[in-house]
């Protein structure tokens, strides 16, 4: 086992606990998260801060994630490309239905959101590109766990914990397994609430040219704004616009065609 150096843990340590707060959080809030002294983390928050890794408000004194913080995530994106394929077609989809749609990936057992476009809406879903959610509770989390194997799958829940955020939460590995098999068999994931009470999400994968799943695309909607009629419309829109995505990525085949003739469990 390679040796960690401890500096280097505490710098992706605040940088990983910075990237989860959308508010950011004073320099006592880091000590205290961490469990810091507060004379050792003066010097390193003020190094990260003169470097452009983090930004310091001086009207509340609260840091947060800085600009090379963003330019790195950039350059990984940039790498990747698939944010900046799939953005066109994500708008195409915002404006068609008005509604947001997101696009995450898979880390571990969290999906990260690397790209979002919000709706025109007064009651709009409260997220940001960088934030990770457990990728049990998410529509987008369950389409991307759908797309590993199951002993890969088994070595990734060993020992888990199942939170349950609120009633309809995924509590045990057993019931997850069931989900996401509905999932393979419908070709979507829905998330009714799992996590945040009140907000449907559907969910399709996005697949590269050997058909493996590196991506979700979602849509979401608060249940005051959800009816039949604009769950067809966020799955048949949805369908499309991964399979263009997925198009770009070198897929090619008619794998679209199994999920569109399954209806959305109303």
């Amino acid at each position: 086992m390679v040796e960690s150096v401890k500096s280097a843990d505490r710098v992706l340590d605040v940088l990983t606990l910075l990237s989860k707060s959308m508010r950011g959080m004073t320099f006592t809030d880091i000590c205290s998260e961490l469990g810091w002294p507060k004379s050792s983390a003066h010097g390193l928050l003020a190094t990260l801060q003169s470097r452009g890794f983090l930004d310091l408000n001086e009207s509340d004194r609260r840091y947060s994630i800085g600009i090379r913080t963003w330019e790195v995530g950039q350059a990984y994106l940039g790498g990747q490309d698939l944010a900046q394929d799939a953005l066109p077609y994500m708008q195409e989809l915002s404006d068609d239905i008005n509604e947001t749609v997101q696009l995450a990936v898979l880390d571990g057992r969290e999906n990260v959101y690397i790209g979002k476009v919000d709706a025109m809406q007064p009651l709009a879903l409260a997220s940001r590109v960088g934030i990770r959610l457990p990728a049990h509770v998410t529509g987008v989390g369950k389409v991307l766990l759908a797309g590993l194997a199951e002993p890969t799958l088994d070595g990734l829940f060993a020992g888990a914990e199942f939170v349950k955020y609120t009633p309809k939460t995924i509590s045990s590995l057993a019931r997850l397994k069931r989900a996401l098999r509905e999932v393979r068999a419908s070709g979507y994931a829905q998330d009714e609430g799992e996590y945040t009470r009140g907000v449907y999400c559907i969910a399709v994968p996005i697949l590269d040219e050997g058909g493996a799943t590196v991506a979700a695309m979602s849509v979401s909607v608060p249940d005051v704004r959800l009816t039949d009629d604009l769950k067809e419309r966020m799955l048949s829109g949805l369908l499309a616009k991964a399979a263009g995505v997925s198009g770009r990525l070198g897929y090619r085949a008619d794998a679209w065609n199994r999920a569109a003739d399954v209806p959305v469990d109303m």
